[in-house]
């Protein structure tokens, strides 16, 4: 999610990356609770125990602390960790493995997908930075779809990245709307439920 716009290197020293670490943590912490507009940069310090001058070390502003927390959510979300599957040659299966995936680590990142939201309402930055996140859930959901065609086990006629944009904002969707919008106290399961089922559909998945 992340460009070289709003980040710098990483610390050569793990000391210094402990302490950029830190740093993120607090600030995710204090985005949260505060919310992006709100939130100084003193508070993140008071937060994180630390002065001005070791934030400036490693963050040369707002924007860019909130740019290395959205990295690390992002990074949760691409890669959220997928239970196992007992028969990997069923793609119905991995699609809802995949699909709770999602949401267990949208659940999780919730609040800063509410910001960044906001965010990219008035900052063409960070803007940029949620259409890049989108365009490589995209990529990915469209080469998994690519795969099951050419192994007969999905709609041949259609474009994997037409069908992965459709499909892929539709969950992305259902995510904002269920865990930002809503309280995201509903039935887990039957959101998963629901989405696989419209996705097995769309694709025409055969189901074991």
């Amino acid at each position: 999610m992340a460009n070289s716009a709003l980040l710098r290197e990483l610390p050569a020293t793990e000391r210094g990356q402990r302490t950029r670490s830190a740093l993120i943590s607090a600030a995710r912490a204090v985005f949260e609770r505060e919310g992006y507009l709100d939130t100084r940069l003193i508070d993140i310090t008071k937060e994180a125990s630390c002065s001005a001058g070791t934030f400036y070390t490693y963050f040369s502003s707002k924007e860019e602390i909130f740019a290395a927390v959205l990295e690390l959510a992002q990074e949760d979300m691409m890669h959220p960790g997928m239970p196992h599957v007992a028969d990997e040659d069923d793609p119905a299966a991995i699609v809802e493995a995949s699909n709770r995936a999602y949401f267990e680590a949208y659940r999780r990142n919730a609040k800063l997908m509410g910001l960044l939201e906001q965010v990219a309402n008035v900052d063409p930055e960070f803007r940029r930075l949620r259409q890049e996140r989108g365009d490589a859930f995209i990529r990915r959901n469209a080469r998994s779809i690519a795969s099951l065609q050419s192994r007969g086990l999905a709609d041949s006629d259609m474009d994997p990245l037409l069908a992965s944009r459709a499909l892929s904002g539709m969950i992305s969707r259902l995510a904002f709307g269920h865990f930002v919008i809503g309280d995201g106290d509903g039935d887990l399961d039957a959101l998963v439920r629901t989405a696989t089922r419209l996705w097995v559909n769309a694709l025409v998945i055969p189901r074991s």
